[in-house]
């Protein structure tokens, strides 16, 4: 397939706090250098990676660094990642909201984008003018618009307040209109941000199922960008996974997903550093799983068990409760295991330990899960909480009739006989 989009060494740096060097020194420095002597922008040799939950050391940041990578035509890409990781700052350099600081892109074809709510819209204006005017800003021509007018209106479903300013319409509503006309444009490529959470249930369904019938049935190129991991997994083939401003990972939809999982679960010493100190009275200081402290466990649908021991400490005596929810990549919840202790034991202050052994239910699809950790007592609700605490991996899954199940090629969590 010919290549729809081409990042050669992209990198986009910003100065924290400020628009340009906003100082005489700084930006006089930068001309000489640059075009007086020829010279490569001196600013572009410093800067800190893009984490934004660390102190910078530098007042410059590099938001994204070094990105290469080829989009062919026709593929639907997911781009996934924390929040702060350069998303968004990817596509707005693809739709040419911003220019890169390194690096060319490459991209053949019109480019259809939605990046943000309201994008080019104008609050005094009502949603038909404003189609004229973001239709045109996007490149379509008053005829074409025109001819499409109708078709773009029904698919929003914004047919009774097209005639009123858009600044009576909600945030969802706004929504509608712009993914409206963003997909109606024909693009050989089309970009869309996480505005998409903005909408409700139905018009999500509906927009992703246009997505599809742009890639799929015309075989354009799109790029989404979003939180939600089933719409990504349902839509995307390819993914691409951001962090720190850096490409970290690229491949299947699955693998990229499952690479995320890996990389945004808590390793054993940084559970350690984040709930060390007691809260409301207690703190888990250590998990095993199945005698290991590793973030990533592997069953066979033969050996469904988990041995799973927890080392605390209590300031108080307390009664506690054991949670654990197993959720799909999507997030959403297969699986909840609960003990309540009661008054019997009651753990006495100082280190205490929890041994359970755990069995999931038989016939579970082979994948990637998510486990979560909740730890309370009858008084404190929620007195420690550890999201993805480890990911447990299904490698297999057999029917009773003896055929392997595979995880890419399925849907659901259960194999029901």
């Amino acid at each position: 397939m010919p290549t729809a989009i081409e990042f050669n060494n992209i990198g986009k740096q910003y100065r924290l706090g400020l628009v340009s060097t906003r100082t005489l020194s700084h930006d006089l420095n930068r001309w000489w250098q640059t075009a007086v002597l020829h010279k490569e922008d001196p600013y572009l040799k410093i800067g800190s990676v893009n984490d934004r939950s660390t102190v910078a050391d530098s007042e410059y940041v590099w938001a994204l660094k070094d990105i290469n990578f080829k989009v062919e035509q026709g593929d639907v890409v997911g781009i996934i990642g924390k929040n702060g990781a350069g998303k968004s700052t990817l596509l707005k350099l693809l739709s040419r909201v911003t220019g890169p600081t390194t690096g060319t892109i490459k991209a053949r074809g019109r480019i259809g984008s939605l990046l943000e709510v309201g994008t080019g819209f104008h609050p005094e204006m009502t949603g038909r003018e404003n189609i004229f005017m973001n239709g045109a800003i996007l490149g379509m021509t008053k005829a074409e618009i025109s001819r499409k007018l109708d078709e773009i209106v029904d698919f929003s479903g914004c047919e009774r307040y097209i005639d009123t300013p858009v600044k009576r319409y909600s945030s969802g509503m706004m929504v509608r209109l712009g993914f409206a006309v963003a997909a109606h444009l024909d693009p050989e490529i089309l970009v869309v941000d996480e505005v998409l959470a903005v909408g409700d249930a139905e018009f999500q369904k509906k927009a992703i199922g246009k997505m599809k019938d742009v890639s799929q049935g015309q075989g354009r190129t799109v790029l989404f960008v979003s939180h939600n991991m089933g719409s990504v997994r349902s839509l995307c083939t390819k993914g691409v996974l951001l962090e720190k401003g850096q490409v970290k990972f690229m491949g299947g939809i699955i693998e990229t997903i499952d690479e995320y999982l890996v990389a945004d679960t808590l390793s054993g010493e940084k559970i350690v550093d984040l709930i060390s100190n007691c809260k409301e009275g207690v703190a888990i200081k250590k998990i095993f799983v199945n005698g290991s402290q590793s973030t990533r466990l592997t069953l066979t649908s033969d050996g469904l068990d988990m041995h799973i021991k927890i080392l605390g400490v209590l300031q108080n005596a307390q009664k506690l409760s054991l949670e654990m929810q197993v959720s799909d990549a999507a997030g959403v919840p297969v699986m909840l295991y609960s003990k309540n202790y009661g008054d019997s034991p009651i753990f006495p202050a100082g280190e205490f330990d929890i041994d359970e052994i755990v069995r999931l239910p038989k016939g579970m699809m082979a994948g990637p899960y998510c486990v979560d950790i909740y730890l309370t007592n009858s008084t404190v609700e929620g007195i420690v909480d550890i999201p993805r605490a480890f990911i447990l991996e299904i490698a297999d899954c057999v029917s009773p009739s003896g055929y392997s199940l595979s995880y890419k090629n399925n849907q659901g969590y259960m194999y029901l006989s």
